[in-house]
This record gives C-alpha cells, structure tokens and sequence, in this order.
C-alpha cells in the first residue's frame, strides 16, 4: 500500500519527458544536457538576435549615440522576453529535462555589448 501511495503520484502527474516539451522547443535536441555556451549560440542565432547584432555593428561604425541607446534598449527586451517571459510553461519542464541551457552566458554577453556600445558612443571629453 505505501508503495503506491508513493508510486501512483508520479504516474498520474505528468513530467516533464511525459510532456514531451523538448519536441517542442527544440525538436533538434540530440538528448544530451545543453551547456551555457550551447544556449548562448542557439539564443544568439536566432533572427532577432542576429538583427540586433547587424544593427550593434552599424551603431558602432557610423558611433551614434542616440542610435545606441535604442539598441540597448533593443537587447534589454529582447533578453527579458527571451528569459523572463513564459506564457508556455515549457521553459522550466525543458531546463529540468536538459534541452534548454541557462541563459545567463548570453545574458553577460549582451550586458557586455550594451556598455560596450554606450561606452563607444559616448561623447569624447574636450582637452
């Protein structure tokens, strides 16, 4: 009786592998675990990501300040959607199960970005 008092709990209630979220949000994923560095080039490549870094580059060449300014606001959203926002669920069930990584490599590197371009833009001081 107690063996099922303890085993029936976990059968009745669907995991995360019962739920199937992997297939979901990386139907790729070989099954191993996802390291930092793995979720920082799968959340790096996606379009956003990519938009935002093409326009980072072009804020740096042409170095616009206000330009910059609208980017790190750019990055600070998109990095708050990416792992802040969960209207799914999904993200919590795939980090236990291993399909999804921390975000936090990406999120540092975004961070780095966001003051290198505020840095780079910023006004030079007048000798």
């Amino acid at each position: 009786m107690n063996f099922l008092r303890a085993f029936l709990p976990g059968v009745l209630v669907p995991g995360a592998a019962f739920a199937e979220v992997c297939d979901k949000l990386r139907p790729d994923w070989s099954g191993g675990p996802v390291s930092a560095f793995q979720e920082l080039f799968n959340l790096a490549a996606t379009p956003p990501a990519l938009l935002l870094l093409v326009v980072s580059a072009l804020v740096i060449r042409f170095r616009h300040q206000w330009g910059a300014l609208a980017v790190v606001v750019l990055w600070t959203v998109y990095a708050s959607a990416l792992t802040m926002f969960d209207p799914t669920g999904l993200r919590a069930p795939a980090l236990v199960e291993g399909c999804v990584g921390s975000p936090a490599l990406f999120i540092v590197t975004v961070a780095a970005i966001c003051v290198g371009l505020i840095l780079y833009t910023s006004p030079k001081p007048k000798s």
